[in-house]
């Protein structure tokens, strides 16, 4: 080595450069409110402006399709015409069910008529019957598995469970796709000899979440049990998470969080509670503490991530703090993540704007 010297310097400048961001973070943290966010009429018009500005909105847009030949080379309104805003697919399905969610809560909104009139129009039967087509073709049948699969059947549950008129009209018109849907999901668990754990959109356990759900809501007993049964097999035996690795840099799920999210579900709450011990013995702790995801940029799709992993984590804390009397203080955990992203979710960025107002609804939703 030449120059120790100036090596010896410029590791101290990096290590100087790492201690000011974390200090920076850690202002940034430490100013955070636990209070109980809460979602109002003012609030629900605020989030409800992000679906309805892009359910129609066409362009940008990723379709990631598999091209077989010339003529699958389509606009999206031609491929995905109940879908094809929200720049891909899965954020427009999850656009529509942030739009059922909130005129279901709060027939008051001043664009109610406004978003009942986007969902006749995207969810009509001839519109439907092209998606089914789409998914039935061959080569789309991984289409969107497993991440936009659960969210199709997350907006099903929700139209299933409106009592309403319209409500029931728009569920009748999409239940041949989420059938559909639900027998790929039959098919393919038994397939699955693996669970995927990521922070992303293929993560396992998140969609067994939903998929859980429509199914318990609409007596779907096949799918119930085809999910109960490769939750105990994936996911039982499991101890001891590091959820210390968390997050990663473009993570919206936590992997440890979604599993416990699922085991939620399948366990009674006696042996949820000895399994949550094992799998990660800290929630338990009171003083535990878990920082919200820092968003750097907010204009970057990737970063932009970690605001949904903020959101995501929040669900599941609630779920647990519901389901388990000495776990209350996770609900404080999760005010907290609330808290750090959902002012500044309504900042003009599209990159965040098509699909983080459903995140923050269900985490909202989940108190």
């Amino acid at each position: 080595m030449k120059n120790p010297v100036l090596v010896y310097i410029i590791i101290l400048l990096l290590s100087a450069c790492q201690t000011n961001r974390k200090e920076e973070r850690g202002h940034d943290l430490a100013s955070l409110s636990s209070s109980r966010p809460v979602l109002d009429i003012n609030e629900a018009n605020r989030l409800a402006d992000l679906p309805i500005s892009c359910i129609e909105k066409e362009y940008p847009n990723k379709l990631n399709q598999t091209i077989t030949g010339d003529e699958d080379l389509l606009p999206p309104r031609d491929l995905h015409p109940s879908f094809c805003g929200c720049f891909d697919w899965h954020s427009s399905v999850h656009g529509h069910w942030s739009v059922v969610m909130l005129m279901k809560k709060f027939p008051g909104l001043e664009k109610y008529e406004e978003m009942k009139s986007l969902l006749s129009k995207s969810l009509d039967t001839d519109n439907i019957q092209k998606e089914i087509e789409y998914f039935s073709k061959d080569h789309n049948r991984t289409f969107e598995r497993t991440y936009g699969w659960a969210w199709l059947l997350k907006l099903a549950e929700e139209l299933y469970t409106w009592d309403s008129a319209f409500g029931r009209e728009m569920y009748n018109n999409i239940s041949p796709l989420a059938g559909l849907i639900s027998e790929m999901y039959i098919e393919f668990l038994p397939r699955l000899h693996y669970p995927i754990r990521v922070g992303t959109h293929t993560n396992t356990a998140f969609g067994l979440c939903f998929a859980y759900d429509y199914a318990a809501s609409t007596d779907n007993d096949s799918l119930l049990i085809a999910i109960k049964n490769k939750a105990r097999e994936f996911y039982f035996y499991d101890t001891e998470c590091p959820v210390s690795w968390e997050p990663g840099g473009n993570d919206f799920l936590s992997p440890c969080l979604e599993e416990a999210d699922i085991m939620r579900r399948v366990l009674d709450a006696e042996e949820f509670e000895v399994w949550l011990k094992s799998f990660l013995p800290d929630l338990s702790d009171p003083s535990y503490i878990m920082e919200p995801g820092v968003v750097s940029d907010r204009t970057d799709s990737q970063l932009a991530h970690l605001d949904g992993l903020n959101f995501s984590r929040a669900w599941c804390l609630y779920g647990i703090a519901n389901s388990l009397n000495d776990y209350q203080h996770l609900a404080k955990m999760a005010n907290e993540h609330i808290n750090y992203s959902l002012p500044d979710i309504a900042d003009g960025n599209y990159e965040g704007g098509h699909w983080l107002a459903s995140f923050a609804l269900l985490a909202l939703d989940s108190q």
